[in-house]
């Protein structure tokens, strides 16, 4: 059960109601951002964050979901690994390479994919050793490894605000499972 009640788009002020709402799935409303509308200023701003996350990280939507998946996994976090499993398949991800994010499974991916998802876990546990940023620096310049590190830390702070809401997954919805396929 949420620990924080979700606000409707009509309990809050009217330049805030559109941020309950998902930006992928036009008037439905997200259990995350209700949670965070209990203060409308900072939902504002962090949806903002999110957005330039999403558009200007200088990854590919691949990569985004990629990061994103492998920070969900890295900490347990069914509910945005579950809001970013149909995610990543619309941006090409199979689901044999979703399980395999799960699993931690490099198999599947190249070398830039593999040295991005082991850059995104360390960034969760705060281990980034010089060979992991060495290994992805191999492939990525300097802005991409930027806005991988913000992606990884930004869905880590997302993450640990469902955890500490009590986030569920929404009415209606069925946990897509750690392995989609």
């Amino acid at each position: 059960m949420a620990r924080v009640p979700y606000q409707s788009p009509a309990d809050l002020p009217e330049e805030y109601s559109e941020y309950v709402v998902s930006s992928l799935q036009p008037g439905k409303e997200i259990n995350v951002y209700a949670s965070i509308g209990n203060n409308p200023e900072v939902l504002a701003g962090l949806r903002s964050f999110l957005g330039t996350l999403w558009n200007d990280s200088g990854l590919t939507d691949r990569q985004r979901e990629l990061v994103i998946l492998a920070t969900a996994a890295e900490t347990g976090n069914a509910y945005e690994w579950h809001q970013h499993v149909n995610v990543a398949t619309n941006v090409g991800l199979t689901p044999a390479e979703v399980t395999a994010v799960a699993d931690d499974d490099p198999e599947p991916f190249d070398a830039t994919e593999r040295a991005l998802m082991e850059y995104a876990r360390a960034v969760v546990t705060g281990g980034v050793a010089d060979e992991i940023h060495d290994a992805l620096a191999q492939a990525l310049d300097d802005r991409q490894i930027t806005g991988a590190a913000a992606t990884a830390a930004g869905y880590l702070a997302l993450g640990r605000m469902i955890e500490a809401f009590g986030v569920e997954i929404e009415t209606g919805d069925e946990f897509v499972g750690w392995d989609p396929r």
